[in-house]
């Protein structure tokens, strides 16, 4: 980890950026001491340091005593040009995607283990969202995050499957049951849960592809969260495949590749 060096002429910014450093997707939220053994940083001085990060808006103090990362960095996150063009040409063909569905339409893409939501439209207020811009959730257990995760290499599949945790009683489990689901997805083209990250909610996935010279490659999942009861869900798949085809077009264009 870049912060674990004690060496006596590093700077306050880098000290700070160690800090930063020791919050990862499996540590996401982090105490005092763990960060400070973490960046190799001396206890008092990570002390002083998170304080003004936290004062700052880079990170947040939990009531619990434990840090994470703070809205602010997210929102400077948001201008790196990759995320900004994904949301920027995806923007009108999700809102035209709410039109048609009016409920919620959400874009996200895969930071380690979880599905990161880089953008979200809301809708009826009567489905259950977890979900908000910013917030990393489940691969496993969302319609986003198993299209993402389907597409991913073997070795994050394979970490992925080694930490399978419930979310609720439908959420899916077993390795071998999220092998064959995975398998699905990708021979299918879309996922979709019910109930198994919030209940009263199911959700419903597509990849969308950049279409590049050397063939496709899966950079973002386009969702919906939908009421499970909702009779329609199966002939929603063509509407998300027409839009998510629509931004994998424009990210072409953009980058000259069509």
């Amino acid at each position: 980890m870049a912060g674990r060096s004690n060496a006596p002429g590093r700077s306050v910014t880098s000290r700070a950026l160690g800090l930063l450093d020791a919050f990862g997707g499996r540590t996401p939220r982090l105490t005092l001491s763990e960060i400070a053994e973490r960046s190799g940083t001396p206890l008092a001085t990570a002390h002083r340091l998170l304080g003004e990060l936290t004062e700052w808006g880079a990170l947040i103090r939990r009531p619990d005593g434990r840090y994470e990362i703070g809205r602010k960095l997210w929102d400077l996150g948001l201008l790196a040009p990759v995320q900004m063009e994904l949301r920027q040409v995806a923007a009108p063909f999700m809102h035209d995607l709410h039109t048609t569905i009016r409920d919620t339409v959400h874009l996200a893409v895969r930071e380690d283990l979880q599905a990161l939501y880089v953008e979200r439209i809301s809708g009826r207020v009567s489905v259950p969202i977890i979900s908000q811009v910013g917030s990393r959730l489940p691969l496993h257990a969302t319609g986003v995050g198993k299209v993402l995760l389907a597409a991913a290499p073997l070795d994050v599949v394979e970490q992925a499957l080694g930490l399978l945790t419930r979310q609720t009683r439908h959420t899916l489990v077993e390795p071998g049951r999220m092998r064959r689901e995975l398998a699905e997805v990708r021979r299918r083209h879309y996922a979709r849960t019910s109930e198994e990250m919030s209940a009263g909610a199911a959700s419903l996935a597509v990849p969308v592809r950049l279409e590049g010279r050397s063939g496709p490659v899966v950079v973002a999942a386009l969702g919906i969260v939908v009421p499970p009861h909702r009779r329609d869900i199966p002939r929603l798949v063509p509407v998300l495949q027409v839009a998510a085809r629509g931004i994998g077009r424009q990210l072409a264009r953009a980058h000259n590749l069509d």
